[in-house]
């Protein structure tokens, strides 16, 4: 079963294979093109064929030996398509694309019966991303929120043994994605991309105007919500241009705005409640992204356990496509284990590309050893190993990292990626040894989707790990599944005695996370990088580490 993700943005593609995920990956990571194309009518034709001849490739799977394709979005939901496509924003033209879907992927896949091509609507695609791919089998509930689907911005049901059943909804105008692309926008930020800026840049304010926004973003008794799309947010502040220096202002709009989305959700998440009574909640959606907002739902929503999609953005709906179809057809779904579902490289082909650019390396006794040593040092490492994640996370396997002791190497870290001097970088920690660090959020912890605070005694510490206001976004690591990353962990520990190390993802401002040895050489070339720790072999840049 393969689905594809190709309306909006971060197109993607997911293979199951007889109920089991096999691979998933964005169309990014192989084009190098942030978020893989802008979310325009005009773009809804592109088709993320790099990442699925990725999936297939790496099942050995023929297009013609699909059962089917799903692609999540029904442009029967969509609104009424009129004669003029330059309507409405040129909608009719995204809903012209939608509609001949089986033939741009029978174009772009030799060998398939369009036929077989299935049209998943967007949010139940989100929706089943989440409780088909999470580890709970039985009864939970489900949240989906993002921007907009077809029509819908919000869906909300109960599962039971694999079903779903729609309980609430929300269509356009009224979106709490949208409102937030609109504050991401008058922020001076690109709207659906640096949404995670804004909720960075609301620690540093208050939320002056939480009054006045409590009136005009309600949720409805009878259901849904009222969250208006183009919300004029100038009648607070003027639109901003962002610098290293934070404004004030615009913080305390920042903060306005996510303390209102804290509210909603919970208010969303009580009323499911009331209804369902389950225990578990699992949530998708590119809203399901806010950690910050994810955390106070896990400390004072009414459910007693909650999972979130690590690729809950819209990349995350090829995999639900996928999963929901072949639950269809009668499929065992398997829960997803990993996030690391995407390309992997063995250690020929990476000694090779060593080799190919000249560069001196060398074949450490013990490679997690060595890594710590230059941790140690204070330098920066990028971490290249294993398959790539799935999902705008670096979990592990293609990330940079450095010691959380320097109270100076948020800003290091920040200067080498190019970012925004008020942007945290998170903390990865062992499993056994979380709950002495961190408080706050759920515990294990390993997809980096909440917030917690840092226990007395430990924020002096690990001052690099702490944001400005108190907390971290820490990835739990344990080692019966990351064996290597949790070696690195404890040799760090015997030598410094802290147990976290930060972990933030390989690359630079405006770039993908790196996928293939050439990028992260590429990256390791241009950044001011100590230590390369590429499959088995390091490269050390002369005089790298910071004693």
């Amino acid at each position: 079963m393969l689905g594809v993700n190709a309306v909006f943005h971060d197109p993607a593609a997911a293979l199951v294979v007889d109920g089991r995920i096999v691979a998933a990956a964005e169309e990014e990571r192989f084009s190098r093109r942030k978020h893989g194309k802008r979310p325009v009518p005009f773009s809804t034709w592109e088709l993320p064929e790099r990442a699925i001849r990725f999936c297939l490739e790496h099942a050995g799977v023929d297009p013609g030996d699909l059962d089917a394709v799903t692609y999540s979005y029904e442009p029967a939901l969509a609104p009424a398509r009129s004669f003029e496509p330059t309507a409405a924003g040129w909608e009719g033209l995204r809903t012209l694309y939608t509609e001949r879907a089986d033939r741009f992927l029978a174009t772009a896949l030799p060998g398939l019966d369009p036929r077989s091509v299935r049209h998943v609507p967007h949010h139940v695609a989100h929706a089943a991303s989440a409780y088909l791919a999470a580890p709970y089998r039985g009864e939970c509930s489900v949240l989906s929120l993002d921007g907009r689907g077809e029509r819908q911005t919000y869906l909300a049901g109960r599962v039971r043994g694999g079903d779903l059943e729609v309980l609430d909804d929300q269509v356009l105008p009224h979106s709490l994605g949208l409102l937030y692309e609109s504050l991401t926008e008058h922020l001076g930020f690109a709207r659906s991309s640096d949404e995670y800026k804004v909720m960075a840049m609301a620690s540093y304010g208050e939320p002056r105007w939480i009054e006045r926004l409590r009136g005009d973003v309600q949720v409805r008794p009878e259901g849904g919500f009222v969250a208006p799309e183009d919300y004029d947010f100038g009648q607070f502040v003027p639109r901003w241009t962002p610098g290293d220096q934070i404004s004030r202002p615009h913080a305390d709009l920042a903060a306005t705005v996510q303390t209102r989305l804290e509210e909603v959700l919970l208010e969303l998440a009580a009323r499911l409640h009331a209804r369902t009574g389950d225990r578990r909640l699992v949530m998708a959606g590119g809203v399901a992204l806010n950690c910050v907002a994810n955390s106070r739902l896990w400390r004072e929503g009414p459910f007693e356990e909650l999972w979130v999609q690590p690729a809950s953005g819209d990349a995350g709906t090829a995999l639900g496509g996928a999963l929901y179809v072949a639950h269809e057809l009668g499929d065992r779904i398997q829960p997803m284990t990993t996030a690391a579902l995407g390309s992997g490289f063995d250690d020929a082909t990476v000694e090779a590309a060593l080799r190919h650019a000249r560069l001196p390396y060398e074949r450490p006794a013990d490679l997690a050893d060595a890594v710590a040593e230059t941790l140690a040092a204070n330098g920066i490492v990028a971490w290249f190993q294993g398959r790539a994640e799935f999902g705008p996370r670096a979990l592990g396997h293609r990330s940079l990292l450095c010691s959380p002791i320097d109270p100076d190497n948020t800003e290091r870290l920040n200067v080498v990626k190019g970012r925004e001097q008020f942007r945290p970088v998170a903390p990865m920690v062992h499993l056994d040894r979380a709950a002495e660090v961190f408080a706050g959020g759920p515990l294990p912890s390993p997809y980096m989707l909440f917030t917690h605070t840092v226990r007395n005694g430990w924020a002096e510490r690990i001052p690099a790990a702490v944001h400005v206001d108190k907390t971290a976004r820490a990835q739990t690591v344990d080692p019966a599944t990351e064996p290597l990353v949790a070696r690195v962990l404890s040799a760090f520990e015997q030598r410094t005695g802290v147990p976290v190390v930060i972990n933030t993802s390989l690359n630079t401002a405006g770039r993908p996370i790196v996928d293939s040895p050439r990028d992260v050489l590429e990256c390791f070339g241009a950044a001011p990088i100590d230590l390369l720790a590429i499959g088995p072999f390091v490269v050390r840049r002369p005089g790298g580490g910071r004693a």
